[in-house]
């Protein structure tokens, strides 16, 4: 973990840091493992962010709160040639995605474990091909929802790090956050949303392993849905 970090996001977009007391393994691999796959935020970027990966890849893409980092490993081994980004400040899932790492490596991943805005403000312009921001903390009370990733400050941070033609995909079962979402992307003007029929955002993205949260939606009866928009 890098010094100086800041133990909280100023813009206040993410809640606890941690969970439960980490056993000795989890402490040993989550260090070991930001070693070898955690960014260092306080260098410069590289021109060309795929030279940040291990493996040869021919993009970028980053989700953002990887929560159990199912999601996240499984389009990272779906996608070899793509470089994926996995940002999670809460230390126990982060700790769990390095476990997992430990049992099956992923030359084409790198993390972050703190605040999303701090790496979206270090990415290169037009560095990316995707963003996934998929069940995020809805803060369902209106005094929270300040609170919220989708505002028009981090869509703008979204617009200068995806390229033109860009994808960001959004997923929620709560529907006040998906329809925030998609009046936030309409009003931001940079972002096109191509759905034409319901199926466009009920269904699932192509090979989606599915989610812990989606699961626990599944169970409580409300449906998810999933939205895609364009970076024009």
């Amino acid at each position: 973990m890098q010094d100086g970090r800041r133990s909280r996001s100023t813009e206040a977009f993410f809640g606890r840091r941690r969970g439960k007391t980490l056993s000795p393994f989890q402490a040993t691999t989550l260090e070991g493992g930001l070693l070898g796959y955690g960014l260092d935020l306080g260098q410069p970027p590289p021109l060309d962010l795929r030279t940040l990966f291990a493996a040869p890849v021919l993009d970028v893409r980053l989700e953002i709160g990887f929560g159990g980092g199912e999601h996240l490993r499984h389009e990272a081994a779906r996608h070899p040639r793509t470089g994926f980004i996995g940002v999670e400040p809460f230390v126990n899932s982060m700790a769990k995605m390095t476990a997992a790492l430990v049992e099956a490596p992923l030359p084409n991943l790198r993390l972050h474990d703190d605040d999303a805005t701090r790496l979206l403000d270090w990415l290169p312009q037009a560095s990316l091909s995707g963003i996934d921001l998929l069940y995020p903390d809805p803060w369902p009370k209106k005094k929270h929802w300040k609170r919220r990733f989708v505002s028009p400050v981090n869509l703008d941070r979204f617009v200068r790090v995806l390229r033109h033609g860009g994808t960001f995909r959004f997923a929620s079962d709560i529907d006040g956050y998906v329809n925030w979402t998609l009046l936030a992307a309409a009003a931001h003007g940079a972002f096109t949303w191509p759905a034409r029929q319901a199926d466009d955002w009920r269904k699932p993205y192509p090979g989606w392993p599915g989610t812990r949260y989606e699961a626990k939606a599944f169970r409580e009866g409300r449906t998810p849905a999933y939205l895609t928009f364009t970076r024009s």
